[in-house]
């Protein structure tokens, strides 16, 4: 269970690092479009899980690995955007947000379910 801290600054992050994919580094992405979905901090602040969405691109695994290669200067954005903020700039480590093809993959294996109705005579 995160604090409430923890909590307060995942928000500022996911924030920010919005902030950063939208304005400050869509050049380093070729104008891709990136979501963060969500942010998960260390209790000493010292990392931070980020997880992304790809919209409309077929290679989200390349696109993982792109946004990866540019960590050290996506940090650098952050800590100009948060430096007055925060004491420490956590390391970034970025993952595959995939609860969309999940959600969609239960829905695909639920439609295919085959359940026959209630018999009504046995109540």
């Amino acid at each position: 269970m995160e604090s409430q801290r923890q909590q307060k600054m995942a928000r500022l992050l996911q924030r920010e690092l919005g902030e950063v994919f939208q304005r400050d580094a869509v050049h380093l992405f070729n104008q891709q479009f990136i979501t963060i979905t969500g942010v998960r901090i260390t209790p000493d602040f010292g990392q931070a899980r980020v997880y992304l969405s790809f919209l409309m691109d077929k290679n989200k695994d390349q696109a993982l690995e792109d946004v990866q290669a540019q960590t050290k200067t996506l940090r650098q954005y952050l800590a100009q955007r948060i430096k007055n903020q925060v004491r420490i700039i956590p390391e970034l480590q970025f993952f595959l947000d995939d609860t969309q093809e999940y959600a969609a993959r239960i829905d695909e294996l639920l439609s295919k379910l085959d359940i026959p109705p209630a018999d009504e005579d046995k109540h």
